[in-house]
């Protein structure tokens, strides 16, 4: 075992022989698993996404292969924790697209218990030609087997209203007061020449964090695209009849949103910052359930290397976000709590640091089980170096586990 892989477990020994031996038993069972869900290979695995089934099983997904962005041998691959057995399965395909890489898979278990695979098949090797398919399955709790899917659906995006007019508006409000360099003032342009082509905009657009449902039953998913470098939201209120899309999240490379909800119903997205210089996590509001957003900001205390990132809110009220912590690297993977809705964030905790800069522990997924403990997955690469191989990496610990708080001699960064 490598030494950043018992890290998290070795810090919670170390706090607990620091605060007397009564406590040793209950912060070393803080964190209560951590394993790779399959050995290092060379194969590209990426991606990730969790979910617990109604049965108390989980089921992990990934895309995996040559890359998707050389390579059509891409797939998502699936894997089931047995809560019976407490086991996990070898992996088990869950979609393939024959001649075509298939990536960004996401997923969510609706009202009715069904479970939802979405992602994009990317036509022609390039996150621009992205086209964003669904499955569901009614059958997907069978020990041992991968899910039964029902029905698959492609997920066309048609723009209300004047897609391009609301680009160059929110542009406009995005950029006022900036000064812009040659190359910025050139994404601008090139920004509003894509949101005036048909084809540009309904093409290209796909998932990375879990979606959304609301009580009402309405289901938000997010979207984003390369190309555009913004995001906005897929919104079902028929579980997946008919689809309709929000107005764009317009920012300088704010992809990826992972959604929260507020007490009073407002919905916050946390994006990744693929724009220039300072590196921060980019946010937005919604006051009308998904449909419209306000001006996309940095969030002050949060950083990000362009790197994706979930924010998810817990059953106590209080938030969590799971991040790289850095505004340049992906060597380091945080997770920290809010007890006021996403305005600060004073208490974290490290699941992973690499000292050394040759490992990258990226793209987290998480969710809060029915017995209140938490669940993460996140993509685990190692360098040649050190070995070399990639992986996906499952952790399970609690909120109690992210309040203690680091050991008192953190790997330097």
């Amino acid at each position: 075992m490598r030494k950043h892989s018992v890290f998290a477990a070795f810090g919670c020994l170390v706090l607990a022989l620091a605060i007397g031996p009564a406590a040793l038993v209950a912060q070393a069972e803080e964190l209560l698993e951590s394993r790779l869900l399959f050995p290092l290979e060379d194969w590209h695995n990426h991606g990730s996404c969790i979910v617990e089934c109604p049965n108390g099983d989980l089921m992990v997904c990934w895309f995996h292969g040559s890359g998707e962005r050389k390579s059509d041998d891409v797939e998502i691959l699936g894997c089931r924790h047995t809560k019976a057995t407490e086991s996990w399965s070898t992996p088990f395909p869950m979609a393939d697209t024959p001649g075509f890489p298939d990536t960004n898979c996401c997923m969510i278990i609706d009202q009715q218990e069904r479970l939802w695979l979405l992602w994009p098949t990317i036509q022609a090797n390039l996150w621009e030609s992205a086209l964003m398919k669904i499955k569901r399955s009614s059958n997907y709790q069978q020990t041992g087997q991968p899910p039964a899917w029902d029905v698959m659906d492609v997920m066309h995006v048609k723009h209300d209203g004047d897609f391009a007019a609301t680009v160059d508006q929110k542009l406009a409000a995005y950029v006022s007061g900036l000064t812009l360099n040659s190359q910025e003032a050139g994404w601008v342009e090139h920004v509003k020449a894509q949101a005036a082509d048909k084809l540009t905009r309904r093409l290209g657009w796909f998932t990375r964090a879990h979606p959304l449902l609301l009580d009402d039953g309405r289901m938000l998913v997010g979207l984003y695209s390369d190309g555009f470098s913004f995001s906005l939201v897929g919104i079902t209120d028929d579980l997946g009849k008919t689809w309709r899309y929000s107005e764009p999240i317009v920012g300088g490379g704010n992809i990826q949103p992972s959604f929260a909800r507020k007490q009073d119903g407002t919905i916050v997205a946390y994006m990744r910052d693929n724009g220039p210089p300072p590196q921060r996590v980019m946010v937005s509001e919604s006051s009308d359930r998904g449909e419209t957003w306000s001006q996309v900001v940095d969030h002050p205390q949060l950083p990000n290397p362009g790197a994706g990132l979930e924010v998810i809110t817990l059953a106590d009220g209080d938030w969590l976000c799971i991040y790289n912590d850095l505004e340049d690297g992906r060597y380091s993977l945080a997770v920290s709590l809010s007890h006021d809705e996403g305005k600060t964030w004073p208490v974290t905790r490290h699941l992973e640091i690499d000292p050394s800069h040759q490992e990258s522990f990226h793209y987290p997924s998480v969710i809060q089980a029915r017995d209140g403990t938490l669940h993460a997955t996140y993509s685990y690469f190692v360098s040649e170096p050190n070995g070399g191989g990639k992986s996906i990496k499952y952790v399970h610990f609690t909120k109690g586990w992210i309040e203690a708080g680091d050991p008192r001699e953190l790997p330097h960064r």
